[in-house]
């Protein structure tokens, strides 16, 4: 099977690559490297250095191609309260247009890197896909309205798809030429700062009196190489039509004090922290239900927090 990776050179695009051509994939990539990186691309592969706004690029990235791993977009929250029509015009505009050349070059399979952004404040936890869809920053909103427009396509043109919805991811993954890591500047994900945390920068914990067993907000993690196989997953099972949404994480979460934790297992230091207020609007706990790709992916992650800070770490040196 040729599959098109779009976002092939960011953090998990990246990764999706190296896997998926080591099990045999036949695989070409479409980023304008915005936020990717092109030495990550893989010597000998199709790389079209395109943007999903410009048709002509999508076009020739779609020659010969099979399906669609979906993973280009913005995905900065705070970003895209400050630009809503950046995050309007990248990722649902460009979309959009992915959707029409797909159309056009009968490409009719779609795996999409959706967010669980898109549930916003959830009433229960954890958080099942029938829960309401109301995102709370213009990211989220972007995403549902992919998602609607991915179910819209199924109904008119016989699409087969499905998104994936997930929380925080982390880790990284040794290829024969190096690790495949985060490279985001700036940097706003919880295990890499508290990496990088020192005694004159301390990682802050926002919150150390919410209603968890050790007062500090729980979130949901999973590790990169998990998610790309349950993208593997997903995408074997687009034989008909219709648009499946699945929901990947832990299934139970981890707090930000077995983070640092794991950090200081990994570093065998302790790592510098700074108690803070809560953050208006955190809630103390933001859980995936995976009951459903357990049950339809057959799909559950092998690797935990551990794991995913002793790979981040590893990436660093």
């Amino acid at each position: 099977m040729h599959v098109l990776i779009t976002g092939g050179t960011g953090y998990i695009g990246s990764i999706a690559v190296e896997i998926m051509r080591t099990q045999g994939f036949e695989v070409s990539i479409l980023d304008d490297c915005s936020t990717g990186h092109a030495d990550s691309v893989p010597t000998g592969l199709r790389f079209v250095a395109g943007s999903l706004l410009v048709r002509a690029d999508i076009d020739q990235a779609l020659e010969g191609v099979d399906a669609v791993l979906h993973f280009a977009g913005k995905s900065l929250v705070g970003e895209s309260v400050e630009k809503p029509e950046l995050y309007q015009r990248i990722n649902v505009d460009g979309t959009r247009n992915l959707l029409d050349a797909m159309k056009s070059a009968h490409v009719m399979k779609m795996v999409f890197s959706s967010s669980a952004a898109t549930y916003g404040e959830p009433k229960e936890v954890p958080i099942r896909e029938s829960a309401a869809t109301l995102p709370t920053n213009p990211y989220g909103a972007t995403k549902l309205a992919i998602d609607h427009m991915i179910t819209a396509e199924s109904k008119t043109h016989h699409l087969s798809a499905v998104s994936l919805r997930y929380f925080n991811v982390a880790g990284a993954h040794k290829a024969e030429r190096g690790w495949l890591s985060e490279r985001h500047n700036p940097e706003t994900h919880l295990i890499p700062n508290v990496l990088r945390s020192t005694p004159n920068n301390p990682v802050r914990i926002f919150g150390t009196d919410w209603q968890t067993p050790d007062g500090t907000c729980i979130r949901d993690y999973v590790h990169v190489v998990d998610l790309v196989n349950a993208h593997i997953k997903a995408l074997e099972t687009l034989t008909g039509t219709g648009h499946e949404i699945y929901n990947l994480g832990s299934g139970t979460g981890y707090s930000v004090r077995q983070v640092i934790a794991a950090a200081e297992k990994a570093t065998g230091q302790a790592i510098p922290t700074q108690d803070s207020p809560r953050r208006d609007g955190d809630p103390a706990v933001l859980v995936a239900d995976i009951s459903r790709a357990k049950q339809y992916l057959q799909w559950e992650p092998s690797l935990g927090i551990e794991e995913m800070v002793a790979d981040t770490l590893q990436s660093f040196q």
